[in-house]
């Protein structure tokens, strides 16, 4: 298998072609049928057939991931159209378990402090949204995961050394590092980036995202698959962890626009 190897075509036809239980993670984005301006898909189906393409994508992902695998799935939403997230999460509840969610926080404002990219909107109506949901999802619930991996030091060192007072019964010191929890915040890129880095693709997340979710997966190989790859993101990702923390991750990337792909290509070559 190439390592990383990406595929023209329709995601549910390509999907069918996997084996059964091939698969070690699913990271990935869909279109939001919002509207978006991609380069080749229309991003706008009528509401329940967009519902029930979702679904039939993913009778196909149930199929290819292992047992123990891990799916973790993206999603925007807009004030004209809030519920679309929760939607596709509750339409794809009898597939699977959600055993987190997540919140990413793409910009942020602490006091008089902003962080990340607030895109405009205009509206007199409408506050502007600075986050996306990620469902991570799991035929069981009861996958094991790395909290620590992407964990966040002890700001009261106090409480470490509590903590450190009760060694328990191996002797193991606890380490300067909790959970950060389900709220991620990772910036957005400027509209300027984003065209002049991901070819012009309307809809992308940050490297950092993707490398969160791969670190939370307790282990240093696999298949990691990303049925939407558009610009590559994911299997940017996926070559940045390989080579600078010698992880061992296969990755499959399917879009059905050449053009993406071709970016995409870039990115791992």
């Amino acid at each position: 298998m190439e390592k990383y190897n990406l595929i023209k075509g329709d995601c549910i036809e390509k999907l069918k072609e996997m084996d059964n239980k091939s698969i070690d993670c699913i990271i990935t984005s869909p279109p939001y049928n919002i509207d978006l301006k991609y380069n080749k898909y229309k991003d706008k189906k009528p509401h329940e057939q967009y519902l029930e393409w979702i679904y039939d994508i993913f009778v196909e992902v149930k199929r290819v991931l292992k047992d123990d695998g891990h799916i973790f799935l993206n999603i925007g939403y807009t004030n004209i159209n809030p519920y679309i997230s929760i939607e596709i999460a509750l339409k794809l509840k009898d597939l699977f378990v959600l055993q987190n969610k997540i919140t990413w926080i793409k910009s942020i404002s602490i006091g008089d402090n902003s962080h990340g990219h607030f895109k405009p909107i205009n509206s007199k109506r409408f506050i502007t949204p600075t986050n996306e949901d990620i469902y991570h999802f799991t035929k069981s619930g009861n996958e094991s995961i790395d909290r620590k991996s992407i964990g966040v030091p002890y700001k009261d060192k106090s409480n470490l050394k509590e903590r450190n007072k009760k060694i328990n019964k191996t002797g193991e010191i606890k380490e300067d590092k909790r959970c950060k929890g389900n709220s991620w915040f990772i910036p957005y890129e400027t509209i300027t980036n984003k065209e002049k880095q991901k070819g012009n693709h309307p809809a992308t997340y940050p490297v950092e995202l993707v490398k969160n979710c791969i670190y939370l997966l307790n282990k240093t190989e696999g298949i990691i698959l990303d049925i939407f790859v558009g610009s590559g993101t994911t299997l940017k990702a996926i070559k940045n962890i390989n080579e600078n923390e010698k992880y061992n991750f296969f990755g499959i990337g399917i879009d059905i626009d050449e053009k993406y792909l071709e970016y995409a290509r870039q990115s791992v070559v």
